[in-house]
């Protein structure tokens, strides 16, 4: 069968390497497989194959690894030369099923899986624990197919002397989050051979998957303790600490760095392939290294460059050019990654919003549509929203400032910054609309209304926001009759002032003193507006209390011996 250019390429590069280094035992290379350590399992299995030629294990062992590896043409050769040189081992035949599954082809895989069944010996278990490890091992587990073969498989092995049967059941039921199956299964493959760690290793990620990371860590460490040079464990423990990073952000720096220490451990025992290496960028990305993710990424483009991978390092050098500060250069990135996506599917929010990051720099009007995306995807990007309402409101741009806060505020009503964003919401309708009244443009009340319940949510959320008051007090002065005031601004004034009046005198600032002296003007008004002379005066007293000099105050005083007042307009 022929051959991909990749799986040559493979090829000839092994060949030249030689096999003298390494020992000529298929023992030796399935512990290397454990390892995830491929090149060297290759090489010894290629050695293995050309020495013993007849024996279909070599084979079978070659091809899993091209399948780990994503050599599809050279895993079904490897199965197919298995079969011509041992017709009656079984698991070449199971090599190729595997492979249909992986090309989504069910009817050949079951045809090739019923073939293994037939040549093999009725007493055999291996065929059905490799069928049932070949239906979990794809992207898309097929859970009743694996379950009968590996039941199978444990009903023939009647002495239990292949641990890995219960290794793949607790796979079965770990990939089910059914945890309390899969840590029996484990725990009985490991009262079979206590040194195979991969059991042990699945039992870390188990508890790290369900957040017990104490618990992880009590059963991955030892490992490494034990065989400092066995690789996945370090993969784990580097996974483990990336997780529980984000899930402690006072200790993020920490943990990301352990993280970031295990995982570089893990490609030094490996292979440091393509594909870890890729793995490792994300972590770097996750870490908040975006120096260092600059750089792995820029040596990662060269490797590969035709490889479908490469979108995703074209995705994270786009990221890490953005928080690197290099704008042009991630909008180009970002620009490249979406022009060279063929499956919608594989864009992620993230894809959206720094797209959108890039764009907002470039002043490019497009920014905003791509930001809402992201946040329509994933609603934790809010707060990149909320900076772009941000960016709005500090141009005085308030039709844009509104619209988006109104986005915002929808999808984050009570989270990080909604406190600001109510605020800014809020004060950008106040802005519009009073500059829409200056200019007589009639603008509707409906605007006043929802800054109001802006300010009344912040209120809410925080009562000591004592400026949700002034500004409630604010608005509703516009909200009232300009012909005939009811005073609905008095209320919010008076709860300002009331609650300013009570800060001790070091935290009254000059904006809190200058705010209370606009609250008593504003109730004094009122109060004389409506001939109420005695409160009008008591308000007046206390605002020049505080500001001798101030004008509304020593008018007001003035005017108590003067005619009666009329309601005045709004000013």
């Amino acid at each position: 069968m022929k051959m991909t250019k990749k799986a040559i390429t493979l090829s000839l590069g092994l060949v030249v390497m030689g096999s003298a280094s390494f020992a000529q035992s298929l023992a030796d290379a399935k512990k290397a497989i454990d390892a995830e350590q491929y090149q060297k399992a290759t090489t010894m299995l290629k050695a293995l194959v050309k020495s013993q030629a007849s024996k279909g294990e070599n084979y079978f062992s070659l091809g899993d690894v091209y399948l780990r590896r994503d050599y599809l043409d050279s895993a079904r050769a490897a199965f197919t030369q298995g079969i011509t040189a041992d017709p009656k081992n079984a698991l070449n035949y199971v090599g190729l099923g595997q492979a249909d599954l992986i090309s989504n082809n069910a009817a050949s895989a079951k045809t090739n899986f019923d073939k293994a069944i037939e040549v093999a010996s009725r007493k055999d278990f291996t065929p059905y624990l490799y069928i049932g490890k070949a239906y979990l091992s794809t992207d898309k587990p097929d859970f009743a197919a694996a379950l009968p073969n590996l039941q199978k498989a444990e009903e023939l092995d009647a002495n239990d002397k292949e641990p890995e049967t219960f290794v793949a059941l607790g796979d079965y039921y770990a990939l089910q989050k059914k945890n309390s199956e899969a840590l029996q299964n484990y725990m009985r493959a490991l009262s079979i051979n206590s040194a195979l760690y991969r059991s042990t290793v699945q039992i870390g990620r188990m508890y790290k998957e369900s957040r017990a990371f104490t618990d992880a860590e009590a059963e991955l460490k030892p490992v490494v303790a034990a065989d400092p040079n066995y690789g996945p464990a370090y993969r784990e423990l580097a996974e483990l600490y990336m997780q529980w990073a984000n899930q402690e952000p006072q200790n993020f720096d920490a943990k990301a760095a352990d993280a970031l220490t295990n995982y570089k451990k893990y490609l030094d025992l490996t292979d440091k392939s393509y594909d870890s290496r890729l793995r490792y960028a994300q972590f770097l990305f996750y870490a908040r290294d975006f120096k260092g993710l600059e750089q792995e990424t820029s040596e990662l483009a060269t490797i590969n460059p035709n490889d479908p991978k490469n979108l995703v390092v074209l995705r994270l050098r786009g990221y890490s050019a953005y928080e690197n500060k290099n704008y042009p250069q991630s909008l180009q990135y970002m620009k490249d990654f979406f022009a060279k996506v063929k499956d919608t599917s594989r864009i992620q929010a993230a894809d959206y919003l720094y797209l959108g990051r890039a764009q907002l720099q470039a002043q490019d009007s497009s920014a905003l549509k791509n930001v809402i995306k992201s946040v329509e995807m994933d609603s934790t990007n809010v707060e990149a929203l909320a900076d772009i309402a941000k960016s709005y409101f500090e141009a005085k741009d308030y039709p844009k400032a509104i619209s988006t806060y109104e986005i915002v505020n929808r999808i984050n009503p009570a989270g990080k910054g909604s406190l600001y964003n109510y605020y800014y919401y809020g004060t950008a309708s106040y802005f519009y609309y009073g500059k829409a009244y200056n200019a007589k443009l009639n603008p509707s009340k409906d605007i006043l209304v929802k800054a109001d319940s802006a300010f009344a949510k912040l209120a809410q959320l925080s009562p000591s926001t004592i400026d949700a008051y002034l500004w409630r007090a604010r608005i509703n002065y516009f909200k009232d009759s300009d012909t005939d005031p009811q005073g609905l601004a008095v209320p919010f004034y008076q709860q300002y002032a009331d609650s300013a009046s009570v800060y001790p005198a070091e935290k009254q600032t000059a904006a809190i003193k200058k705010n209370m002296v606009e609250a008593y003007n504003s109730i004094a008004g009122f109060a004389f507006s409506k001939n109420d002379k005695v409160k009008a005066k008591l308000f007046w007293d206390k605002a020049l209390a505080i500001d001798p000099n101030s004008a509304n105050a020593l008018e007001g005083i003035k005017s108590l011996t003067a005619a009666p007042a009329r309601a005045a307009g709004k000013k």
